[in-house]
């Protein structure tokens, strides 16, 4: 009965160790890592969502956009400029 428990036990460990050093490497190539890849930010003036490692980044009036094109920064910017 012992040999058994210390069989499973063993078999147990192993799957764990395998599920370790495999399991990670699977999970990240199919992107099912736990770890955010980039962060998603929406465009303010066509409201398109794009990564943030991607985005045109502009400041206005102290706050911090992102925007998938220059067009739209421009656009942005003219729609501001208009509200004054």
């Amino acid at each position: 009965m012992i040999r058994i428990l210390i069989i499973g036990l063993f078999i147990y460990i192993a799957y764990l160790a395998f599920n370790k050093l495999f399991g990670k490497a699977t999970a990240v190539k199919e992107g099912r890592r736990g770890d955010v890849l980039d962060e998603m930010v929406q465009d303010p003036f066509c409201k398109v969502y794009i990564p943030k490692r991607e985005a045109i980044k502009k400041v206005f009036k102290g706050d911090e956009y992102f925007f998938c094109s220059k067009e739209c920064a421009q656009r942005f910017e003219l729609e501001l400029k208009k509200q004054r």
